[in-house]
């Protein structure tokens, strides 16, 4: 299934039937709260998959490494799917580059787990470097087919990142070592499948090409001035920005073009607000976990001089998401690096405009002039000069509106999960048609 998305056939009798499927995330939960360091996309990615797996008949295991110790051992989230909590590493938070140590306990526990539940997996989904060396290590256990999604790949990163936030040497060795031992690879993206066979030497032949999803039934268009009502914002342009403090989301750049569009004209008393959706806010507006991130953005709103145009609204759920998507005249996706652009898909569901950096799976997601802005990423200039057009070019804003819904609806997870399944079904395929090795 290179490519377009396709329906999926009904496996013949001939063909091994997909029951389980074991999916790892190691370092993040799914059902975590967004908005930290390690949550955003890839939480909501494998939580939605999970549960579009399940609801066609499949059983899904989650397993994710235990962060407490009161957390259940096994929660049920719904018919078929579960989240398994795993013993490895102290039960408390870790700094995820310091969590591959702890791979072999991940894989040990899991596998005592699947011994004790007397179950067997026709699928491994490794998400992330991590989860995916552990799935390699439960090869011999289950000897099932394993499929490996990055959702970010170091060498990417690290091409637009300062040295203070580098990815590890070990990384860069472990997703090129996963490449060669996976039985299959999931591209979000044409431009990340290159990537992939460029600079990983993965086959082409091995890298499915199936994007992320999105809750159309959730993502969907409010009336913007109830939305503003709700959530008590003010009038005028409002600009939004949804995401995680990190660096390769490009805030520096927002800022710095935030600026520039308020200086740039003159906004006859209407100026343009920013509402920042990220970090972890409590109800006096400091944050009891990721204070110092949060604040030192404050500090730097400040020492822009447009402290009193931005509005830091912290982590949102996300049911209340589509209420500030569809508040928005616009939304913006400064990132250095994306490989899918979630956000900037979920805004378009809202029917929402997009200014995005030209950057990874965003030159994919974001139809530039027909759904969206495509510019230079790191250029508050250009960031500044597209938010402008959206903001005062009518008929460009309407046209961006009516675009924006149908570009995403390409992005069904009906349609992500089925292709999911025809993946999981070639390599069952496979692995059955494999001659039996018997050990001398």
């Amino acid at each position: 299934m290179q490519g377009q998305l396709e329906s999926m056939s009904e496996p013949s009798a001939e063909q091994p039937l997909i029951e389980r499927v074991a999916m790892l995330s190691v370092h993040t939960s799914p059902v975590a709260a967004l908005g930290g360091p390690d949550s955003g996309g890839m939480n909501v990615y494998v939580n939605e998959l999970s549960r579009w797996l399940a609801r066609t008949g499949i059983n899904v295991d989650v397993f994710t490494r235990r962060l407490d110790q009161t957390t259940p051992r096994i929660l049920e989230l719904e018919e078929g799917l579960r989240l398994i909590q795993v013993e490895a590493g102290p039960p408390h938070p870790v700094h995820k580059d310091e969590l591959f140590c702890h791979i072999p306990d991940f894989a040990s526990d899991m596998a005592f787990f699947a011994l004790q539940q007397g179950v067997r997996y026709d699928i491994v989904h490794g998400h992330y470097w991590l989860s995916g060396w552990a799935a390699q290590l439960l090869k011999e256990h289950w000897h099932a087919p394993t499929v490996q999604m990055y959702h970010t790949m170091a060498h990417l990163k690290n091409a637009v990142a300062t040295d203070a936030h580098r990815e590890t040497i070990l990384r860069l060795q472990i997703e090129r070592r996963l490449v060669e031992i996976s039985d299959g690879l999931i591209a979000a993206n044409p431009d990340e499948r290159k990537e992939m066979i460029h600079k990983l030497g993965a086959p082409s032949d091995q890298i499915h090409l199936v994007p992320p999803g999105v809750d159309l039934e959730l993502f969907q268009p409010h009336d913007p001035e109830q939305a503003r009502a709700e959530l008590d914002l003010p009038d005028g342009p409002i600009v939004l920005f949804v995401g995680r403090i990190d660096p390769v989301k490009g805030i520096d750049t927002l800022f710095a073009g935030f600026k520039r569009l308020l200086d740039q004209r003159d906004w006859a008393g209407a100026e343009p607000t920013l509402v920042f959706v990220g970090g972890e806010l409590d109800d006096s507006g400091e944050s009891p976990i990721f204070g110092d991130a949060l604040q030192k953005l404050q500090q730097e709103a400040r020492e822009l001089g447009i402290e009193s145009q931005v509005l830091f609204r912290g982590s949102q759920t996300r049911e209340r998401l589509p209420l500030y998507y569809s508040a928005a005249d616009v939304c913006t996706v400064p990132s250095r690096y994306e490989s899918f652009g979630l956000v900037a898909v979920e805004a378009m569901a809202c029917g929402t405009p997009i200014v995005a950096s030209r950057v990874g799976g965003l030159q994919f997601t974001v139809r530039d002039e027909q759904s969206g802005l495509l510019v230079p990423h790191s250029d508050p200039l250009a960031l500044a000069a597209g938010l402008e057009r959206v903001l005062t070019d009518e008929r460009l804003s309407r046209t961006l509106c009516a675009g924006a819904r149908r570009a995403a609806i390409r992005y069904s997870w009906q349609m992500v999960s089925t292709s999911m399944v025809e993946v999981y079904q070639q390599l069952a395929n496979i692995e059955a048609a494999a001659p039996i090795k018997v050990a001398r």
